[in-house]
């Protein structure tokens, strides 16, 4: 089990508390959260470690509080200000113009730039060691959050989904499981793999990413959001995962840590067609009402992915790491 980490904020505060012991459940108020930034330090930190209490949970917390009605409220409240931002912030759809967002997602632009462009072009291995630890947040519990929406679908749809979820865990094979071969990698690097071990050190953009991901997996309602979000993942991660392959083989980093990404690259090339075919098409064809929400979920997700990419460019551009607990021998950014 993880750590606690500390709060980052009053919405943390309170809730940090309650999972240490160190204050009842019924302490907890919603109304901390009215004038949070959806985006922010605080709420994303809060919100991942609630629904944190859904996987693993943390040292030292009571089981009990994972279905706890106050720690509920105010997850809740949380999901509401991180949703509706999400919403705000992301184009409208009636979800007529899916296809045409899909095939979006099949084009990459010829002046894309994003992480997985400079770490290949020009990336130092300092770089690809910061943007591995931000990606353990979700890649050591890979497929995880889209587990939960296997209950809520049928027939064909479930079927393919479960398909790809079944390759993600090593389609039997501990040995090959997605998360292992990830913990293989950091292990590899010089990382610390244990689950949860950088959660203090990774910035709020990471932690949207999986709190999007969860939030989507544990409401059936989002079930056409979080498809959304699934096809997002394995129909644009196989370019990218090349791009890692090259970029760790040019700067001679260990085959174990190259391992994990050259598995994606022929995955996930088969998982774009079985996911596009065997689970969106089907899905709304039974469901029109929730292309929408599949848009919802594409849009949502690259929104908040191409978040983290301009923060990670960013603090890489002015010479030091993004993370808010450098690693030892990382630059970062100079104290305020």
């Amino acid at each position: 089990m993880p750590e606690l980490p500390p709060s980052r904020g009053p919405i943390g505060d309170a809730l940090l508390a309650v999972l240490r012991g160190d204050a009842e459940p019924s302490s907890l108020d919603p109304a901390v959260v009215e004038d949070a930034d959806p985006f922010g330090e605080d709420l994303q930190l809060a919100l991942y470690c609630a629904y944190e209490l859904h996987y693993r949970g943390f040292d030292g917390t009571s089981d009990d509080l994972e279905w706890d009605p106050s720690v509920l409220a105010l997850r809740r409240a949380m999901e509401r200000v991180f949703l509706d931002a999400l919403r705000a912030a992301v184009p409208p759809s009636d979800g007529s113009d899916l296809d045409e967002v899909i095939a979006g997602l099949l084009v990459e632009p010829v002046s894309a730039h994003g992480v997985s462009h400079h770490l290949r072009r020009e990336g130092e291995e300092w770089q690809v060691r910061e943007y591995v630890v931000h990606r353990s947040l979700y890649h050591l519990k890979e497929a995880d959050p889209q587990a939960w929406v296997i209950p809520r679908l049928d027939g064909e749809v479930k079927a393919a989904l479960v398909t790809v979820e079944h390759d993600e865990y090593g389609a039997g094979n501990p040995v090959r499981m997605h998360a292992r071969l990830f913990a293989e990698m950091m292990r590899s690097l010089g990382l610390d793999d244990r689950y949860g071990a950088y959660l203090d050190a990774v910035p709020a953009p990471v932690l949207a990413e999986v709190n999007l991901m969860s939030l989507c997996g544990l409401h059936r309602s989002l079930r056409g959001a979080l498809v959304g979000q699934f096809a997002t993942v394995e129909l644009t991660s196989s370019p990218g995962s090349d791009r890692l392959v090259r970029a760790m083989r040019r700067l001679g980093l260990p085959d174990a840590a190259v391992e994990f990404y050259s598995e994606h690259v022929e995955a996930d090339a088969v998982h774009e067609q079985l996911v596009r075919r065997g689970v969106v098409a089907p899905m709304v064809a039974a469901e029109p009402e929730l292309a929408a929400d599949v848009v919802f979920g594409i849009r949502a997700s690259t929104l908040l992915a191409d978040r983290t990419d301009a923060v990670l460019l960013e603090s890489w551009a002015a010479g030091h790491g993004a993370l808010r607990v450098p690693l030892p021998g990382m630059p970062h950014a100079p104290a305020a």
